[in-house]
């Protein structure tokens, strides 16, 4: 996810349930990406949700912010919900990372 984050920062997460709301585009989220062509893991990583899976796919349609490097829906296809952990709340660590995201309150007003 460089330049937007680098190894080792420290995130603040929060954990999806069945029960969590539809993923918003531009959304950074925790996710297990499918295996390697040689079958192998690939490790759990945090990419930019840029909306649903397209033409009726289920999942959703992830990008790295690095088009150089990386791994992303480009190559791997839509991710499964199942597959999606978590949504990044906030960088706690570095202090160039400090940041939180907005949440729209209901009704469509920022706050603030």
């Amino acid at each position: 996810m460089q330049p937007t984050l680098y190894d080792g920062d420290i995130l603040l997460v929060r954990y999806r349930t069945p029960r969590s709301r539809p993923l918003a585009a531009g959304t950074l989220a925790v996710l297990r990406l499918p295996p390697g062509p040689d079958g192998t893991a690939r490790p759990i990583s945090v990419k930019r949700v840029t909306g649903p899976a397209p033409s009726g796919q289920s999942g959703w349609w992830v990008e790295r912010d690095n088009p150089a490097a990386g791994v992303d829906s480009w190559s791997v296809g839509a991710i499964a919900d199942d597959d999606v952990l978590a949504t990044v709340v906030a960088g706690l660590w570095p202090p160039r990372v400090l940041w939180r995201v907005t949440f729209r309150r209901r009704g469509g007003r920022q706050p603030g």
